[in-house]
């Protein structure tokens, strides 16, 4: 049986013990500053994936994301220690790719605002190609 409930407080759960793992029980100096962004577990309470951030280069990034691989049973095993369920999910981490994608949007937005500014001063500026009135009236009795 499917309980969606469960598996969404046990991932909540898991978020905390995962962050207090990294930081009390990995004492690999080259782990950067990670935040874990999210859990998700499935129906069956048997896979759990941990979604996480890292501040700094690319470089920091790899090597964190390396610590984190290299310790996930440590992690698993602080895990299971903190749950109070029959069996201790698998863990797999997944760098989230959100953040960065959120601020690349975000610097194309303000792109995109600029260049409206730019057309708009433009447009202000702009004059008629030909008369003001460009179409054709008949001719009044006046102008004959």
């Amino acid at each position: 049986m499917v309980d969606v409930a469960r598996a969404r407080k046990l991932a909540e759960r898991i978020k905390v013990l995962v962050a207090e793992a990294l930081e009390r029980a990995v004492k690999d100096p080259d782990l950067g500053f990670v935040t874990i962004t999210a859990v998700r577990v499935t129906p069956d309470l048997q896979n759990a994936t941990i979604f996480y951030t890292v501040f700094g280069t690319p470089e920091e990034k790899k090597i964190s994301g390396e610590v984190i691989e290299r310790n996930r049973g440590l992690i698993r095993r602080e895990v299971g220690r903190g749950l109070s369920i029959r069996l201790t999910p698998t863990i797999e981490f997944i760098t989230d790719e959100v953040p960065e994608i959120a601020a690349h949007l975000n610097d194309l937005l303000a792109e995109a605002k600029a260049r409206d500014a730019e057309v708009q001063a433009l447009a202000k500026e702009a004059k008629f190609a030909g008369d003001e009135n460009p179409y054709k009236e008949p001719h009044t009795e006046d102008e004959k």
